[in-house]
């Protein structure tokens, strides 16, 4: 099979003929296009400000930052706010360039197309207004985080279907990250979470569905409380990087089959470690857990080993181990 047609049917749960894997360089079954970031003119020669007007600030070691700047902090200044605007056609002109150098380099032609959104709902309410004044403002219920919200979502299905539009059949999938646990616990309570989020995902992702594009979403932490309204909303494919921290046995017993998982062994309590049985054992784990023999499993990457306090090396026995004990491939 081709990449493209292995990451399909094991997200389509349709009997890939072996592990899908997104990330890792050359041997990715995916590639990734996206539509520009557009600047307002008063952030254009600020490069620590993003299209939304957050400001980001990094420490002396290498990553991707943090907000440091609310641009929306107190809502009074939501008059003048200047929303980034999916329809905005600029955003998307080197789209289709894009994806016509994808279809005529033959290294990449046959791969998953994904297109992504970074921060997609809860993630970018947090960068606008701070996190304690979305929680107290969503508990209070106030039309102004109503407003914050449902600006945010008409942005994300505006770029969905301005993608589709311009891409036709060429993208397969739409990404987003929107981290939602802590280390013990879903963010906010489930009650909260179906009334306020849920209607809103459900919209973002029957868009992405419409435009025949699967819905993969990125959430560190115990997510659990939240898996089956996942499911609920559109979800096919999770990105879990912490397995240890949601509980292999729990989540594969309750989920497997589905929702499609994507995962590698644990970034905060394996991979740091670098103990090589255990790497062995979790990546079989994952494998025939979270997997089904129909698919419903994709090997996901952290790129930044740094970051993790992971060992190159280590990453790659990783990687190594899970394409050896491949069960798609080998056989259930």
């Amino acid at each position: 099979m081709k990449p493209r047609e292995v990451v399909k049917r094991a997200v389509e749960f349709n009997k890939p003929d072996r592990l899908a894997v997104n990330g890792y360089g050359e041997i990715s079954d995916t590639v990734w296009i996206n539509g520009a970031q557009i600047k307002p003119p008063q952030a254009q020669n600020d490069p620590t400000l993003d299209q939304w007007m957050c400001r980001w600030a990094k420490t002396d070691t290498p990553n991707m930052g943090q907000i440091k700047g609310h641009p929306l902090e107190d809502f009074s200044a939501m008059k003048d706010y200047p929303w980034p605007d999916g329809n905005d056609g600029r955003r998307y002109t080197d789209v289709d360039k894009g994806l016509r150098e994808i279809d005529a380099d033959p290294a990449q032609k046959d791969k998953y197309r994904i297109t992504s959104i970074f921060m997609l709902l809860w993630e970018r309410m947090e960068a606008l207004h701070g996190l304690e004044n979305c929680m107290v403002d969503m508990m209070e219920n106030t039309p102004q985080i109503n407003e914050l919200a449902d600006r945010i979502t008409e942005y994300d299905i505006a770029y969905i279907r301005n993608m589709k539009r311009i891409a036709g059949g060429r993208i397969d999938a739409f990404n987003a990250s929107e981290d939602w646990g802590t280390e013990l616990d879903l963010m906010v309570s489930p009650e909260l979470f179906r009334g306020f989020f849920l209607p809103r995902y459900k919209r973002i992702f029957k868009a992405a569905h419409e435009c025949n594009m699967h819905v993969w979403i990125h959430s560190c932490g115990k997510v659990n409380k939240a898996m089956s309204m996942f499911i609920e909303a559109g979800i096919d494919v999770i990105n879990l990087q912490q397995p240890l921290t949601n509980g292999i046995d729990e989540l594969g017993k309750k989920f497997a089959g589905k929702i499609v998982f994507e995962s590698l062994c644990d970034i905060q309590k394996t991979l740091p470690k670098g103990d090589r049985d255990e790497i062995k054992a979790q990546a079989r784990q994952l494998m025939r857990t979270w997997g089904t023999p129909k698919g419903g499993f994709v090997l996901g990457d952290y790129g930044d080993a740094a970051a993790i306090g992971a060992d190159p090396a280590v990453k790659q026995f990783m990687l190594d181990r899970f394409r050896t004990l491949d069960p798609w491939k080998s056989g259930w």
